[in-house]
């Protein structure tokens, strides 16, 4: 037998079976997985700042589980409980805590420290304690604003040294000379600059007067080459041996020029000889007739 629906109820059904899959769905993108068996603990806690549902849940670093719920306590106006559901393998040692830790970027996240000293296991459901960790803001807070506040006097003070260091009249003076040294570099510069070029001009005529000169101290050696150097070596040889043989000669006794030089005896007949020579003569001067006998007739 064939059933047969009314339009009706196929709406209602399709209905049924839409909304189904919208809860899933949105479920799944706030990180729910309704079909994953889980646990859930609550976390207490007097601020909740960014904490919002679907806030991930981590363990050293590795998600665990979401915020599934949050939850005023309106009986004792200070209690705030986070419904979190973690994977149903995930144990939580009693004593462990949980820190609220606020970022830039993803709001909050919850991060489950455990107690790794005992093995007593709370049960899902039970209350693990919460606590609000500073953010950046806060520790900038508490720790580097007091430390800015006491370097505002200081700088203060530079930037009163540094207002007197700009209006210092010598400063405006270095800054004029600097410009004149700054000026008289690009004058060097430009007269470097055509030296170099002149330079540049010039460097094919010496370049030539260069090749010229080499050749000529080519030719100055292959003229010296072609001299017969060792022909008059051999004569200013020949030549030193004689005057050396004049020499041994002149120091000898055995010929006069040697005896003339060497025997102070003929030295001294000689001086003697023209000794009498000279008083002869002075004789014949004074005394011609002694020597010279003239007759007429």
């Amino acid at each position: 037998m064939k059933l047969k629906f009314s339009k009706e109820m196929t709406i209602g059904i399709i209905t049924v079976i839409g909304l189904t899959l919208l809860y899933i769905g949105v479920n799944y993108l706030k990180g729910i997985n309704l079909f994953r068996p889980i646990n859930h603990y609550f976390v207490t806690s007097t601020n909740v700042s960014d904490v919002t549902i679907s806030t991930p849940v981590f363990v050293g670093g590795f998600k665990v589980g979401l915020v599934r719920n949050i939850i005023y306590d309106y009986n004792s106006n200070n209690d705030i409980k986070i419904e979190i559901n973690l994977e149903k393998s995930m144990k939580i040692s009693k004593g462990s805590y949980v820190t609220i830790e606020r970022t830039f970027l993803s709001g909050a996240q919850l991060h489950i420290h455990l107690n790794t000293y005992v093995e007593d296991y709370l049960k899902p459901g039970d209350a693990i304690e919460g606590r609000m960790t500073d953010d950046l803001m806060g520790i900038a807070q508490k720790q580097l604003l007091p430390q800015v506040m006491d370097l505002m006097p200081k700088l203060d003070s530079i930037l009163v040294g540094v207002n007197q260091l700009v209006n210092n009249p010598a400063l405006s003076n270095a800054l004029v000379n600097l410009n004149q040294t700054t000026a008289n570099l690009e004058t060097s510069s430009q007269q470097l600059h055509l030296l170099v070029e002149s330079l540049n001009k010039d460097l094919p005529e010496i370049s030539e007067n260069l090749k010229y000169t080499s050749q000529n101290l080519v030719d100055v050696s292959k003229d010296l080459k072609s001299l017969e150097l060792s022909q008059s070596v051999k004569s200013l040889n020949a030549s030193l041996e004689n005057i050396e043989v004049i020499t041994k000669k002149l120091n000898s006794d055995d010929n006069s020029l040697g005896l003339l030089m060497n025997d102070t005896l003929l030295y001294q007949n000689l001086n003697r000889a023209a000794d009498s020579a000279s008083k002869l003569l002075i004789d014949l001067k004074e005394n011609p007739k002694r020597y010279i006998n003239l007759s007429l007739f």
